[in-house]
C-alpha cells in the first residue's frame, strides 16, 4: 500500500492505540487521535480534542450498547464519552482494527468492543488481534463467524486502530508486524 493519503484513526490512549500511533508514525503515516476533555491521552500527535456537540454526534444509548454486547455497563460521564469517541474512530476508518479478546458470544472483551460491533453494524471490514489465542480474526458478516487470517494486511487507506489498554508483548508485535507488512 501507498503511505501517501493514508491516515490512522485512533484515540490516543496507552495500550493498543498509542501502539498503532508509534508503528503509524515510524512508517511515516499521519495520524488522527479522538480524545476529549480530562482524557489521559499516551498520544500527542494528531490529536483531535472533540467538542462536547462533535461528542453529541457519537452519542449512543448504553441500553443499546448493553443489549449488543450482552452485558451491562456502568452509565458513568467518562463511559459514555469513551463510547462517543470510539464512534469518531470508527466513522473515521474505512476498515477497523482491533487488539483485545474475542469472547464466546462474538463480541470483543471491554469498551472496546463497542467499536468491534460498531465495525459491524457499518459493515466495515474489522480485524481483531485475540491476545489470548495470539492470532488475527477476521470478521465474516456473510457467515456471521471469525476466520483465522494469517499476515494480514491494511487494505483502505484511512484505517481504525484500537484496542485494549492492556496490551502485552504479542499484541504488540502484532501491531508492528501488520503495519510492517502493509508498507513492505
Amino acid at each position: 500500500m501507498e503511505r501517501k493519503g493514508c491516515v490512522l484513526y485512533s484515540g490516543a490512549a496507552s495500550g493498543t492505540e498509542a501502539a498503532f500511533g508509534a508503528a503509524a508514525q515510524a512508517h511515516g503515516i499521519p495520524e488522527v487521535n479522538f480524545s476529549f476533555e480530562g482524557h489521559k491521552d499516551a498520544r500527542t500527535r494528531g490529536l483531535r480534542v472533540l467538542t462536547p456537540e462533535e461528542l453529541e454526534q457519537g452519542d449512543v444509548s448504553l441500553a443499546y450498547v448493553s443489549k449488543m454486547m450482552h452485558r451491562e455497563y456502568r452509565d458513568t460521564p467518562l463511559f459514555k464519552k469513551v463510547l462517543q469517541s470510539i464512534w469518531h474512530q470508527v466513522n473515521s476508518g474505512q476498515e477497523v482494527w482491533v487488539v483485545g479478546r474475542i469472547l464466546e458470544d462474538d463480541t470483543v472483551k471491554g469498551g472496546t468492543g463497542w467499536g468491534a460491533v460498531f465495525a459491524k453494524l457499518c459493515n466495515k471490514p474489522l480485524h481483531v488481534w485475540d491476545q489470548p489465542r495470539a492470532v488475527w480474526y477476521r470478521w465474516r458478516a456473510d457467515r456471521q463467524t471469525w476466520d483465522v487470517v494469517h499476515e494480514p494486511v491494511l487494505s483502505h487507506p484511512h484505517f481504525t486502530g484500537t484496542g485494549t489498554r492492556f496490551l502485552d508483548e504479542g499484541g504488540l508485535t502484532a501491531v508492528r508486524e501488520l503495519l510492517a507488512r502493509s508498507f513492505a
